[in-house]
């Protein structure tokens, strides 16, 4: 047995219309995945997954082991830590073929958010429910996500003396990097004018501030056995994870909630540092999130985020290129597995004309509803 590793890679289009059902583009995702580890269905004895949250008659779930024609399974769950929910299905996934108890395992995310006759951020703006703070806050208007995370910026910016300019930087520098993605779905340039051109949605965050929702799905195959897999294989170095309980977060070190505790675990687990990063794929569903996980992780020396976004260091050639398939913002939001795949992609060497150079160190962080869920991967191209 070697490492556990991912061995196996598959994605569908990222679509910007209403279509296929999350079962389809499950189904296309992991179809491709499996071929690229050299495994037919029947090879597979474990499926780990993953779906948006809410109610929805569409969501993917375990039925999926039947409707996609595998056959038996060591193991099946669906697993559902909103944006921390990818590295736990890698986690478990690792545990699992390192034990014995699988040999190769599926792990696949499919969303399809897009609908005709509704807005694109409907969805999550619903998935809250209607008790509790949750139902206070939707009867004052606070709908979703975004005016949520509105309210996480301004408080950032208040501690750390960020500014719009910074969020600029972000949204402007995802998008240099999505330009040379073909699998981004906003490729168009931007720049400064275009982005104080975007129309403001909760201040201070605007419309290009903000994740772009997708139809599509991601799933990879994660095995121990070198008998597996055709390509180069991404061993899974070390994880981490933090939950906070949120009534207790105010006797923490930071504000933010329990990154920088997933970050150090996954390091120490992996017998690295910080330093031995080459690229880092963030969980930015809001570009002011992005540097609030620069400075939370600890990536940047203790520079401000907003000096080190606007001095290049996450652009090309810089000291730390951060999400370079356009991230959630000009890439696609699949939740965690966005940035996953983009690091897949960057340590398979298969990044084309945003390919990192000397890319064999990644870090994948996620972060799940309001700052709730931490959780974190280091991986490494394996020799």
């Amino acid at each position: 047995m070697t490492a556990p590793a991912i061995v196996g890679f598959g994605m569908t289009e990222m679509s910007l219309k209403p279509g296929a059902s999350p079962l389809a583009l499950a189904c296309i995702a992991t179809r491709s995945a499996v071929a690229d580890a050299g495994l037919d269905l029947p090879d597979i004895d474990g499926l780990l997954v993953g779906s948006s949250q809410g109610i929805r008659p569409d969501r993917l779930g375990v039925a999926f082991a039947a409707q996609g024609g595998f056959a038996d399974l060591r193991l099946l769950e669906h697993i559902e830590i909103k944006g921390a929910t990818t590295i736990a299905m890698i986690q478990h996934a690792r545990g699992a073929v390192a034990s014995g108890a699988a040999r190769a395992v599926v792990c696949v995310f499919a969303d399809a958010p897009l609908v005709a006759g509704k807005a694109a951020g409907s969805t999550y703006a619903h998935s809250g429910g209607q008790l509790g703070a949750r139902g206070l806050e939707r009867a004052s208007g606070v709908l979703g996500s975004v005016p949520t995370y509105a309210l996480l910026t301004n408080r950032w910016m208040h501690t750390s003396g960020g500014s719009a300019d910074d969020l600029c930087a972000v949204a402007t520098t995802t998008r240099y990097w999505a330009q040379r993605n073909p699998d981004a779905v906003v490729r168009s340039p931007l720049d400064r004018d275009g982005y104080y051109a975007s129309p403001m949605i909760a201040d201070p965050l605007r419309r290009l501030d903000c994740a772009r929702p997708v139809n599509g799905a991601v799933a990879v195959v994660v095995s121990a056995d070198p008998a597996i897999g055709t390509g180069p294989r991404v061993a899974i170095r070390g994880a981490g994870r933090d939950h906070p309980v949120r009534h207790r977060r105010s006797g923490r070190e930071s504000w933010f909630g329990g990154g920088r505790r997933a970050v150090d675990d996954a390091l120490a687990e992996a017998g690295m540092t910080r330093d031995d990063l080459d690229t880092a794929q963030l969980y930015d569903p809001f570009s002011a999130v992005t540097l609030m996980l620069l400075e939370e992780y600890d990536l940047i020396g203790g520079a401000r985020a907003g000096d080190f976004v606007r001095g290049g260091e996450t652009g090309p050639g810089g000291a730390l290129p951060t999400n370079t398939g356009g991230g959630q913002l000009s890439g696609f939001y699949l939740q965690g597995m966005t940035p996953l795949s983009e690091a897949v992609v960057q340590l398979r060497g298969r990044g084309g004309e945003r390919q990192v150079d000397g890319a064999n160190i990644a870090l994948v962080g996620g972060i799940g509803g309001r700052v709730d869920h931490h959780a974190a991967l280091v991986l490494e191209r394996a020799a």
